[in-house]
């Protein structure tokens, strides 16, 4: 880990958002460097503050010590005009503002985005909404399971004759939060004060492919596959003989033939293309499962090491603790007691640091406010 400050420390973000995909975006900003100023409300500041599992040792959220890492808290009442004024005092002196209100709150709070740009002609203020800033979904509350449903996401995840399924985590709101940063930095690279708009549903829609393009062509929809993915067989998960769960790709044609010939199916010719085993997913399956099936997870793993083809053992938490390869990274990073992961990126000359741990709902308040009168005077 580096002392530098950053390559983002001459940044200054204020972070109005809520939640994982807004904060996420401000979050990855601090993470190389920005000065992130995060302005919550009085009456107990922001939600992942209040969600989900607690640190027994301080009773703090761990999604809030994740979200918040890196960030300074300033409470603010917006329905107060001293709120409000402080709040624009802030946005004067920013280089970002990333908000997460439903359409049309920002501006009913007095903070219009043309205003705030002509007092701060570089402010690129970055809106992360449920669908977009307009549209007939404009209005409509913005969750990350909607996306996952309208997105095409969930119609494609789940057993053939099972129900859709939504993922266990927050993804809509993580690929979001990617999205965000990312075009954050490209409206500050261009030197032009304007606004991003940045939307679950388009963040989700983005990660389904050619999907929408192979429908529009030639009208098919892709069925649920459990595991598998309708252009490529073997792709898997299989149990082994000791009860352990590995996955499986065969995404490139020499992969896959290496496969075919590790599990005795060399020179058949139903499984000498893409096309052909996809043909007969059903009995390339079963072939790779029963021998798969009679074989430990260590012997499965050195046997596909061998033959040069792709597997890998299925991880839960306990097993990345565990591994060599994320400690030899330093993937898991520990800030202030608490282990979380870290820097999504490697930069090679100016890194980014995990330093900072979330704050107290309030912590930095005067201190921010008096940086504010200094700067004024």
């Amino acid at each position: 880990m580096t002392s530098s400050p950053g390559p983002l420390a001459d940044l200054r973000v204020i972070d109005l958002a809520t939640v994982v995909a807004g904060p996420g975006c401000a979050r990855y900003l601090a993470d190389f460097g920005a000065d992130v100023i995060k302005v919550e409300r009085p009456d107990g500041g922001d939600t992942t503050r209040a969600m989900g599992w607690r640190d027994p040792s301080d009773d703090v959220t761990f999604w809030w010590k994740l979200c918040g890492r890196g960030k300074r808290s300033v409470v603010l009442d917006l329905k107060s005009d001293e709120g409000r004024d402080a709040l624009h005092r802030l946005i004067d002196s920013a280089d970002v503002l990333i908000e997460n209100f439903r359409p049309g709150k920002l501006e009913a709070l007095g903070f219009v985005p043309d205003e705030l740009i002509a007092r701060n002609p570089t402010l690129v203020i970055t809106r992360v909404s449920g669908f977009g800033q307009d549209g007939p979904y404009a209005s409509r509350p913005g969750f990350a399971t909607l996306a996952e449903a309208m997105s095409g996401f969930a119609s494609i995840n789940g057993e053939p004759d099972g129900a859709p399924l939504l993922p266990p985590i927050a993804l809509t709101d993580e690929v979001a939060a990617l999205v965000g940063a990312f075009s954050t930095m490209v409206a500050l690279h261009s030197g032009v004060g304007q606004v991003v708009d940045v939307n679950l549903l388009e963040s989700m829609f983005q990660l389904m492919g050619p999907l929408f393009s192979v429908y529009a062509a030639t009208g098919e929809l892709p069925p649920r596959l459990g595991a598998g993915i309708p252009y490529t067989v073997p792709r898997n998960t299989y149990r082994t003989a000791d009860d352990k769960w590995v996955a499986i790709s065969t995404s490139a044609e020499s992969v896959a033939q290496r496969v075919m010939n590790l599990v005795g199916a060399a020179g058949d010719p139903r499984f000498a293309s893409f096309a052909g085993r996809v043909a007969h997913r059903d009995e390339v399956d079963d072939l790779v499962g029963r021998w798969i099936g009679e074989r430990s997870l260590a012997q499965v793993l050195a046997a596909f090491e061998e033959a040069e083809a792709a597997a890998a053992p299925v991880y839960d938490m306990a097993d990345i603790a565990d591994d060599p390869h994320y400690r030899a990274r330093g993937s898991v990073v520990e800030l202030d007691g608490v282990s979380m992961q870290g820097l999504v990126a490697r930069l090679s000359a100016t890194p980014g640091r995990v330093a900072r741990p979330a704050p107290g709902l309030g912590a930095d308040t005067d201190e921010v406010l008096a940086e504010l009168d200094d700067e004024g005077s």
